[in-house]
């Protein structure tokens, strides 16, 4: 297997995103978004732990976090790809993370959906973040992603990502500080991620009428 060209350094934040083998949807309900996010959680922590069966039953167990291999700073799940932006805090800990997430997860998938094969669309992408400036429209793209998609009209109704970890400032799994430290509120990284809708979304139209006309 020929080796990565982004190399992973740890203190230094990329764009990791892959998508459904063929297009294909990864996610068909909430009980597969939960899921996801559950094994996000659980396996951004290495170290002794229980079984992810037994993490995913007990509502009461709880992570050491002074452990983990990655920091996520935003993520969205999109019906049939996703995108996080993430923090090396450990040598070789995105691969092994986003490694360990997609292999259990498609095994998962392919379980609860009566199916066999891969899921994902071969070795994940991964982006290395260059600037501040790159690191803060980032994570705004990430949660544009639902709007842009018209998979809903208001990104407050879209469960599946950060945003609202973002815009009320609640706890998650995500570690916020780094992007909302640019903003004076959370409501004005709102204001920043709505002033770019219509933008996102006449991108989008775009990219679907270059696909059509391709095809």
């Amino acid at each position: 297997m020929p080796r990565r060209i982004i190399p992973f350094v740890n203190g230094y934040y990329y764009h990791i995103y892959n998508r459904g083998v063929e297009k294909r949807s990864i996610f068909e309900n909430n009980r597969d978004y939960g899921r996801f996010i559950k094994t996000i959680k659980y396996y951004q922590v290495e170290g002794p732990k229980p079984k992810l069966s037994k993490f995913l039953n007990s509502s009461s167990f709880k992570l050491k976090l002074n452990n983990k291999l990655v920091e996520i700073i935003c993520y969205c799940l999109m019906p049939n790809h996703f995108h996080f932006l993430i923090k090396q805090l450990k040598e070789g800990g995105i691969t092994e993370f986003v490694s360990k997430l997609s292999n259990s997860y498609t095994k998962y998938y392919n379980t609860k959906h009566t199916r066999v094969g891969p899921l994902l669309q071969g070795e994940f992408k991964a982006v290395l973040v260059e600037s501040n400036e790159q690191f803060i429209h980032l994570s705004r793209y990430i949660h544009l992603n639902p709007i842009a998609s018209l998979l809903v009209k208001d990104l407050k109704n879209f469960r599946w990502s950060s945003y609202e970890e973002y815009i009320n400032n609640t706890q998650g799994i995500c570690f916020k500080e780094e992007i909302l430290n640019s903003f004076k509120t959370p409501q004005d990284y709102q204001q920043f991620v709505l002033d770019q809708v219509s933008y996102a979304q006449s991108l989008e139209r775009i990219k679907h009428h270059l696909i059509d006309v391709a095809g």
